[in-house]
């Protein structure tokens, strides 16, 4: 699957590794901002966000959440479909 799917994430972020690593699991090419030691990063993340926790996940234009989002999308069979649907 090729989409328009972005992450911001910290290298050694459990629930940072968990997203990539169900992205890759699917074949899922995505953007991996990373927000280590880059404030002005993290600052871009929380705006667009609303949240300061990383990761944080678009789909599209679709803000997600972190992880915790993504994996009850999956667990739901969302996930699939949203991942389909974006251009």
């Amino acid at each position: 699957m090729d989409n328009n799917v972005t992450l911001y994430t910290t290298r050694f972020c459990p629930y940072c590794m968990h997203a990539r690593g169900l992205l890759d699991s699917k074949g899922v090419q995505y953007t991996d901002i990373a927000v280590d030691g880059q404030p002005q990063l993290r600052q871009e993340m929380m705006q667009r966000s609303g949240r300061h926790t990383v990761p944080q996940i678009w789909i599209g234009e679709r803000h997600v959440g972190g992880f915790d989002d993504m994996a009850l999308l999956e667990r739901q069979g969302q996930l699939d479909d949203l991942l389909k649907t974006t251009p």
